[in-house]
This record gives C-alpha cells, sequence and structure tokens, in this order.
C-alpha cells in the first residue's frame, strides 16, 4: 500500500462492543462463496486484517468486517468478520453493526434484509436508524456438562455449543461478574480455553471451542442473566455477544428453561444488553433472533504511509 491508497471504514459500537466496517480498498478475494472468499482473506491478506485491526490504528476489541458482493444477488451485502486472531466465522453485534452501517451510507432502509457470512445468511430486522434484530444462523447445544481439568483453578463444568462460533459455556464462574473482576476472569477464561485445547475437547467436526463464556446473576431487575465472554484474541467482548447469546439460547431450549418465542434479556459484564429469543429449527437445532442497538462513532480512511516500521500493526500481545 502506498501513500496515496487508503481505506474508508466506518466505525460503529453494540451495546459498546465496536465494530469497523471496510467500505472500500479491501483486498481483492475473486469470487466465489464467502467461506471460500474468507479463506483467501486469511491465506493472502494477513497485513491488511492487522493494519485494520492491531494498534496503532485500531484495539483489542475492535471486530473487522469487510463488506464483499454477495454470492446471492438478493442479499443486501456479503461479509467477512475478522478480529485480532484472525478470521471468524459470524458475529452477531458485528451484524448489527453492519446493519445499522449500510443504513447510515444509505445503502438499505428499515425492514427485513439478508446478509451472507462465511458460515450462512443471517436474516436482519432494521427496526430503526440504530436499531436492528438479527434472525442467526441455526445453533444448537453439542455436548452437555463437559469437565474440564485445569491447573491452579480446578475443574470446570460446562457445555459446548454454537452460535455462529464455538463456546464453553461454564456452570460456574471464577469469581462475581464485575467489571473490578475483569482481570481475573479474562486469566480464568484463557486457562480454560489452553485446557481445553490441551484435552483434546472440541466443537463437531473438532472445531477448536475458541470462545469461552461465564454467568452470573444481573445488575437490571428485567434481565435474566449477566455474561462475561472471552474471545479468541484474549479480549472481552463488551457486548452479551450475539453468537455467545445464541448458543446460551441453545443451551437453554435444549434443557427445556425457554420456550420458543419467549424474551430472554442477556447482560453483558458493563451491563449494555440484548433481548433474545428462538424459533424451532430442524435436528433439535434453533434459530435466535438478537436484538440491539448500535451507534455509529466514526467515518473516515486509515492511512499506511511508506516507511511506516508498524505499517502493518503492531500487536501488544507479541513477545518476539
Amino acid at each position: 500500500m502506498s501513500v496515496a491508497e487508503s481505506v474508508r471504514i466506518i466505525d460503529s459500537h453494540t451495546e459498546g462492543e465496536p465494530t469497523r466496517v471496510v467500505i472500500e480498498g479491501g483486498p481483492p478475494l475473486g469470487s466465489g462463496s464467502l467461506s471460500e472468499r474468507r479463506a483467501r482473506f486469511r491465506d493472502s491478506a494477513d497485513p491488511f486484517r492487522r493494519m485494520v485491526i492491531d494498534e496503532p490504528r485500531g484495539h483489542e476489541a475492535i471486530v473487522g468486517a469487510l463488506l464483499c458482493e454477495p454470492e446471492d444477488s438478493t442479499c443486501a451485502a456479503g461479509v467477512i468478520f475478522f478480529n485480532n486472531a484472525g478470521v471468524i466465522g459470524m458475529c452477531g453485534h458485528g451484524t448489527i453493526g453492519v446493519a445499522v452501517t449500510l443504513a447510515y451510507l444509505g445503502r438499505i432502509d428499515v425492514g427485513r434484509h439478508t446478509i451472507e457470512t462465511p458460515v450462512g445468511k443471517v436474516e436482519v430486522d432494521l427496526l430503526s436508524k440504530n436499531r436492528a434484530a438479527i434472525e442467526n444462523v441455526a445453533s444448537y447445544r453439542h455436548a452437555a456438562d463437559v469437565r474440564v481439568d485445569v491447573d491452579g483453578l480446578g475443574t470446570f463444568m460446562g457445555d459446548i455449543a454454537w452460535g455462529g462460533n464455538w463456546f464453553f459455556l461454564a456452570k460456574q464462574a471464577p469469581c462475581a461478574l464485575t467489571r473490578a473482576n475483569i482481570p481475573q476472569l479474562t486469566m480464568a477464561a484463557g486457562r480454560i480455553r489452553e485446557a481445553l485445547r490441551q484435552q483434546g475437547i472440541t466443537g463437531a467436526d473438532g472445531g477448536e471451542i475458541d470462545h469461552v463464556e461465564f454467568f452470573g446473576p444481573p445488575v437490571a431487575r428485567d434481565a435474566h442473566s449477566r455474561n462475561f465472554v472471552y474471545c479468541p484474541g484474549g479480549a472481552y467482548d463488551r457486548s452479551p455477544c450475539g453468537t455467545g447469546t445464541s448458543a446460551k439460547l441453545a443451551c437453554l431450549a435444549a434443557d427445556k428453561k425457554l420456550a420458543p418465542g419467549e424474551t430472554w434479556i442477556q447482560e453483558s459484564i458493563i451491563g449494555s444488553r440484548f433481548e433474545a429469543s428462538y424459533r424451532t429449527a430442524p435436528e433439535g437445532r434453533i434459530v435466535p433472533r438478537i436484538v440491539g442497538d448500535a451507534w455509529i462513532c466514526g467515518d473516515g480512511r486509515l492511512i499506511q504511509q511508506v516507511g511506516d516500521p508498524f505499517g502493518h500493526g503492531l500487536d501488544p500481545r507479541e513477545t518476539a
């Protein structure tokens, strides 16, 4: 990328969790399915990913969303999600952010739209310029009451569920879910994820469980639960996490603790919230509906000047 080139981005946050949508200047990925293009992005465009996400232009909590031409022309857009660890399959808060961004750009109006992702098509109801409901990909519980032994922390029991990404939903939290305990929660979740990897515990077809979720009592009286979600790159989700809430709904449905159409209010570690419900799907799966607000907070360009020693980003986690 030369000094004359730049990347246009729109920044938003969904219930506190940032999304950076790449509007112009993304890498050429050719045609084909979003899954195929995601693979090309992963294999050939990692410097671009790092430039968009990492410091000094970004930070660990940002989720990137590369707008692409959809394979199905009836869809409003195609999108490939990525973060500071690599590409990801689906992002619930990010899809809400993409919908609000498309509305901000005048590309969609209030109403129902379809967005293509690498893991399937997602239906979006744009309810207002800042509020959207997504019907996520079919979600399900893969395994219940899985035991994982964690050095220094003891044994954790939890469910493994798919909500667009793989989650370990722990039955107990290592401490109270408060902002003051975020460092301790982050440490524990990272060690659980590493223990899952070391002990060969995976999702279906060997899928890596790269998200860990803790739960506790909510602060708001009308909420049902508070969560802490640990993401693949080591950051915590400021929102209640769309795919994590979908995984939670799948477990609640499997345990017959939440009926189809019944509302579940999921509160995040910072107190933001999603309103969630589901309808049944074939093969014991559910289709989650997640409702949340997103707000535009930036409209600009990222510049990479020739000779910039950190032109491709700076990841503070790197030790070499």
